[in-house]
């Protein structure tokens, strides 16, 4: 999915590899993500887990209400990064268990933290009262599970059987009826099922919620669809989707948040990277600067094929390669391509779409050097290298 024409842009202007995101395109997600908002509502917020480039902070906060962390250290870039734009950028934090340090530090700044568990929400009571003494505009939640998996792949699949994300509606019953204070303090819900889906995914989400958790969410203030929504993807419903916000805000007299990540960040960024070397071994094999495992492992996790600008698939074209990285890792294969001249060493290539999640899974495995970073205008051709990785990013890590 690329809506940039990255045809258009000078590979050889790009340090390589390099992640290389269209400032216009990741405007474009922002203002459709403003107007849902703005027709629906709801409050939503920029998911920094699935895109982080705080170079675009700004820009993000002019347009949407604030950031979702993972922890302390998204959280922290949201509250220092993404609080421009004259609007209340709020920070919201949810993670499957914090630490007592994490756990401090994250009160003295963040707007909402949603917890995982009863026993975590009990268990930082102390550390909790005494923050709401400090700042009593704090908000807190509960993350629950629905218990419904709209998922395909069960490494992303959250509601899956024996999952550790959220509070099932038994357990949670179980607690209530243990302490009927529990819910003091508790303002709101969160819960998350989709991944990269449409309207119709959240609809049957929506629709499980209210079965399991109705009455309690009569109790609430504001309720978390979670992420995965791809507001931003050419033919999703967002004319449902405003019509369901508004009719949930208005059963439940609550707040509704969405925290999509990478409607933020689809269709706008490519990963620029050169033919080291091209070898045989039963086929013809093309070694790249870059590296699946290093550089987009989810095309080793989920796994996907990544689309390469003017490739095929294989045996569509009249060049077929397999595709490798330059790790050691045996399985450091990225896929098989074919294209319609021989490739050659030197040659650049784009693999398309990879701005969100790819970006923020990038490690230094074998010492690889990480991904230039670079913003580019499409409507102007501007280009501005924002940072590139050397040795001592790849030392300072380890000791």
């Amino acid at each position: 999915m690329q809506f940039t024409d990255f045809s258009k842009l000078d590979l050889s202007r790009l340090p390589s590899p390099s992640f290389v995101v269209d400032q216009v395109a990741i405007e474009r997600n922002l203002t459709i993500l403003r107007d849902v908002a703005d027709a629906s509502g709801a409050k939503i917020l920029a998911a920094l887990k699935a895109f982080s480039m705080w170079e675009l902070g700004p820009l993000t906060a002019r347009y949407l209400d604030g950031t979702c962390a993972s922890g302390l250290h998204e959280a922290r870039l949201g509250h220092e990064e993404y609080q421009a734009g004259g609007r209340p950028n709020e920070v919201h934090v949810y993670s499957a268990a914090y630490s007592e340090a994490d756990v401090k530090e994250l009160l003295t700044f963040v707007d909402h933290m949603v917890f995982n568990s009863t026993g975590q929400w009990q268990r930082f009571q102390p550390l909790i009262q005494a923050a709401l003494a400090e700042r009593p505009d704090i908000h807190f939640g509960l993350r629950i599970n629905p218990q419904h998996s709209e998922g395909s792949v069960p490494l992303y699949d959250p509601c899956a059987p024996g999952s550790r994300l959220g509070i099932v509606a038994d357990e949670l019953e179980v607690a209530l009826k243990a302490d009927p204070t529990l819910l003091n303090n508790i303002s709101g819900l969160h819960f998350h099922t989709l991944c990269e889906q449409g309207f119709e995914p959240l609809a049957r989400t929506l629709d499980a919620v209210e079965a399991r958790f109705g009455e309690l969410l009569h109790k609430m203030q504001w309720v978390n669809f979670g992420g995965g929504h791809h507001i931003t993807a050419p033919g999703y419903n967002t004319d449902a989707l405003i019509s369901r916000i508004k009719a949930f805000a208005a059963k439940y007299n609550v707040q509704v948040y969405l925290e999509p990540g990478e409607a933020v960040a689809i269709g706008t960024g490519v990963l620029c990277c050169e033919v080291l070397d091209i070898i045989h071994n039963q086929m013809d094999q093309a070694l790249l600067d870059t590296s699946a495992t290093c550089h987009m492992p989810d095309t080793l996790e989920m796994p996907y094929r990544p689309d390469i600008m003017h490739a095929g698939e294989s045996g569509e074209k009249a060049h077929t390669y397999r595709l490798g990285g330059l790790t050691c890792l045996a399985g450091d294969i990225i896929n098989d391509y074919s294209f319609d001249a021989p490739l050659h060493v030197g040659q650049r290539l784009l693999f398309e779409d990879m701005s969100h999640y790819t970006m923020v899974k990038t490690s230094t495995f074998n010492g690889t050097k990480l991904p230039a970073l670079v913003l580019w205008n499409s409507e102007t051709d501007a280009l501005k290298t924002v940072k590139t990785f050397g040795y001592q990013d790849f030392k300072q890590r380890l000791s």
